[in-house]
């Protein structure tokens, strides 16, 4: 009786922690590919939340401290820095890209390479304040590829 309820506890927390990804869509997921010694880099993509949904955490097996980054023009200065979290309105696309917002990958555990997988796992919170992750898969590209405006996450320093 102690496995069943055991068993049947799990499968509800995985099916809880499995229902939510589907109601964000992610397209052309990428990362930047590193140089010799770079210990930073940054993860974009595109999100379509179904319903009002927050990314509240992200993790990658790659890197050490994985954050939600925003850069933006204070004056004349463009600074970055971490969110506690990132809001994807219903029905809207939020474009994580160079410039803006982004997956901050840093104390990276070896060096980047243009055409690698990298995982990255988002931990998605809806209205409710349910939790659930989504895992996502971003293909690395070579330094340079990204569109103008970008920047340069090998010296950023924290």
């Amino acid at each position: 009786m102690k496995k069943i309820i055991i068993a049947t506890l799990l499968s509800l927390t995985a099916s809880a922690w499995a229902q939510a990804p589907a109601n964000v869509e992610v397209k052309d997921a990428w990362v930047r590919a590193t140089v010799a010694q770079q210990k930073a880099t940054g993860a974009f993509m595109q999100l379509t939340a179904q319903s009002d949904t927050r990314v509240v955490q992200a993790s990658s097996p790659i890197a050490g401290v994985v954050e939600i980054h925003e850069m933006a023009m204070d004056k004349d200065v463009m600074k970055m820095r971490a969110v506690p979290a990132l809001a994807l309105p219903a029905g809207k696309t939020v474009e994580l890209k160079p410039g803006g917002y982004h997956v901050m990958l840093m104390d990276l555990k070896g060096p980047v390479k243009a055409g690698d997988v990298v995982p990255v796992t988002l931990v998605l919170e809806g209205k409710d304040g349910q939790r659930s992750t989504l895992e996502v898969k971003a293909t690395a590209r070579p330094l340079g590829s990204s569109p103008a405006g970008g920047m340069t996450h090998g010296a950023h320093k924290h």
